[in-house]
C-alpha cells in the first residue's frame, strides 16, 4: 500500500485533497524529524482544522501525513489566523 491510501486508511484524509488547505491561511511551524527540515501546517479542509506534515522537495510540497488536528494545534492554529 502507498504512503497516500495508507494516511487515507488510518487518518481519513487524502493527499491530494489535503493539499488544498494551502489555498487558504495557514498557521506553519517548523519541525525537524531525522535530519529533515519538516513543517507542520495547521489548515482549514471542510471546515475542519486539519494537520498537514509535509517537507520541501525542490519546489514541490512532499505531504507526509494528514490528519485531524489535535486539540492543542486547534488552539494554535485559531490564536494565530
Amino acid at each position: 500500500m502507498n504512503k497516500r491510501l495508507a494516511n487515507l486508511e488510518k487518518h481519513g484524509y487524502d493527499f491530494r485533497v489535503a493539499v488544498n488547505i494551502f489555498e487558504d491561511t495557514v498557521v506553519e511551524i517548523p519541525q525537524r524529524r531525522n535530519d529533515e527540515a519538516r513543517i507542520l501546517a495547521l489548515g482549514i479542509l471542510n471546515n475542519h482544522v486539519i494537520a498537514v506534515v509535509y517537507t520541501w522537495r525542490g519546489k514541490a510540497r512532499r505531504i507526509i501525513s494528514a490528519r485531524k488536528a489535535s486539540r492543542k494545534e486547534r488552539n494554535l492554529f485559531e490564536s494565530n489566523t
